[in-house]
């Protein structure tokens, strides 16, 4: 059962502050502000920041895949929706509620910020990758402020503030007493949202799903779906899956699904065409979440006695592509 507070119940903010400015920090924006809802994005990636203030979020939905290899030239449905962009916390103060949308390694930054502008009976909700995040968040916002989340929805972004939806919009959260009004806006935007009492099954679930597709994507250079069409890569995400879920059941967690070498295919095949953030990363040689990725799982089976041959290798692989 969902946990919220008295107080906000059955009530919807109207105004959200999103951190980020990549696929899944414009998707949710666009979704947000479709749905009459005044959304500021908080972001430092000055070209995004930019096509932001001038064009506003455009979102392109479509059934149909891109002509490669020309992806920001795709054209689909567009919807072109308003949004504030601020580069300061103190632009944004007093604003309840906010979606941490950065790079897992850009917590930290924007914890310092949330903690400048964030009320204090405000609320963080983190739909990042990989794990610590939300350790992170509550180092500066303390745990009454900090809620987690994951989503499987798929996002690409194909120019700055341009992004195309891929996939279901599916949002799960872990229950907090302040959650109620951002769990009614993002439902009111086309989110399908859910809210669950066991948030490690949440991350966790999430965790095994990234550390099977995003590494192999990143250096076969490859589209989510083309690992399902390639028998060897098929069946190292299938190992890298189940990997990671021996590590989650040696901590006692349970995963919100009981096979994860089918839940892995199955969001590959619902996110066949997204580029995934990894991949975008290392195409722009720009640091990847591998750390809080495949090298979280590594640590933490080194804690646990499970050994992790295939976790840690494409932790070092990936870390490898960039140089120092």
């Amino acid at each position: 059962m969902a946990i919220f507070g008295g107080g906000d119940r059955g009530k919807v903010t109207r105004e959200i502050l999103i951190l980020g400015t990549g696929a899944m920090a414009c998707l949710c924006a666009a979704r947000l502000s479709l749905a009459g809802i005044s959304v500021t994005m908080l972001g430092s990636w000055p070209e995004g920041l930019q096509a932001l203030r001038e064009n506003g979020v455009r979102l392109v939905e479509s059934s149909q895949p891109p002509p490669p290899p020309s992806e920001e030239h795709f054209q689909g449905r567009e919807q072109i929706s308003p949004v504030r962009v601020v580069t300061r916390p103190g632009e944004c103060a007093g604003v309840r509620y906010a979606l941490v949308l950065v790079k897992s390694w850009q917590t930290g930054r924007v914890a310092k910020q949330l903690a400048e502008c964030l009320p204090a009976d405000g609320l963080a909700l983190t739909l990042q990758n990989g794990l610590g995040n939300r350790e992170t968040l509550m180092e500066s916002l303390g745990s009454e402020r900090v809620a987690l989340g994951v989503t499987t929805s798929g996002a690409t972004l194909l120019s700055a503030g341009r992004v195309r939806a891929v996939g279901s919009a599916t949002v799960s959260l872990g229950e907090h007493l302040r959650l109620e009004p951002l769990v009614e806006a993002l439902r009111i935007a086309n989110f399908r949202v859910e809210v669950v009492a066991d948030t490690e099954s949440l991350l966790w679930g999430k965790l095994v799903v990234n550390s099977a597709i995003n590494p192999l994507t990143a250096l076969l250079r490859l589209p989510n779906g083309e690992l399902l069409t390639r028998p060897a890569a098929r069946s190292l995400m299938g190992e890298v899956a189940a990997e990671t879920a021996r590590v989650a059941a040696a901590q006692g967690i349970v995963l919100p699904y009981s096979d994860a070498v089918a839940a892995v295919e199955a969001v590959a095949q619902r996110t066949a065409e997204n580029i995934s953030s990894m991949l975008r990363d290392v195409q722009r040689d720009a640091p990847t979440e591998i750390e809080a990725i495949n090298g979280a799982i590594v640590r933490a089976g080194e804690q646990v006695g499970v050994s992790t041959p295939l976790n840690r290798t494409l932790w070092q692989l990936v870390s490898s592509l960039r140089s120092l």
